[in-house]
């Protein structure tokens, strides 16, 4: 397998949402405690990209750490490099999903538009059990408004 950690790059708006959202979100929702690793794959750690976000990554933890009585463990490094998982570990729960994949990827017509769509990354995460069809649906309404109405109607189409 190498010698690499499992991890994910966010893209996202900085209109709709901060860095330090995402890194509050971040330390709030995961386990920083874990330790004892046997190899780099399921290491805890937060990438940065530049100063501004290796100061809001730290001052999250530092907010964190007076609050919590356990270290935290979690690593904090610059992204030097990034690598896409391959294909057959890309949106993995939803591929279980042979009718709804298929007719996504007719939708999306590539690989690349159906690994790095938002949709596919929300749909992935409904099938895994976070969230609902019905939350998803409102959370459709609140993007690109004249598409809204076409995602609804491919997600409605989806065969479960």
């Amino acid at each position: 397998m190498g010698d690499h950690t499992e991890c994910l790059q966010i893209d996202y708006d900085p209109t709709l949402i901060t860095f330090d959202d995402i890194a509050r979100h971040f330390w709030s929702s995961h386990n920083s405690n874990r330790g004892n690793y046997k190899g780099r794959q399921y290491l805890s750690v937060f990438l940065y990209q530049d100063i501004d976000q290796k100061d809001a990554i730290e001052k999250n933890k530092t907010e964190i750490q007076t609050k919590n009585s356990q270290l935290i463990g979690t690593e904090i490094a610059p992204l030097v490099h990034f690598t896409l998982a391959e294909e057959k570990h890309q949106k993995y729960y939803l591929k279980r999903y042979s009718n709804a994949t298929q007719k996504l990827r007719e939708h999306f017509l590539t690989e690349e538009a159906f690994t790095d769509a938002t949709l596919v990354a929300r749909l992935n995460s409904f099938v895994k059990g976070y969230g609902t069809l019905s939350s998803l649906k409102e959370e459709i309404m609140h993007w690109d408004k004249e598409e809204a109405g076409k995602i609804i109607s491919l997600v409605d189409a989806l065969k479960w």
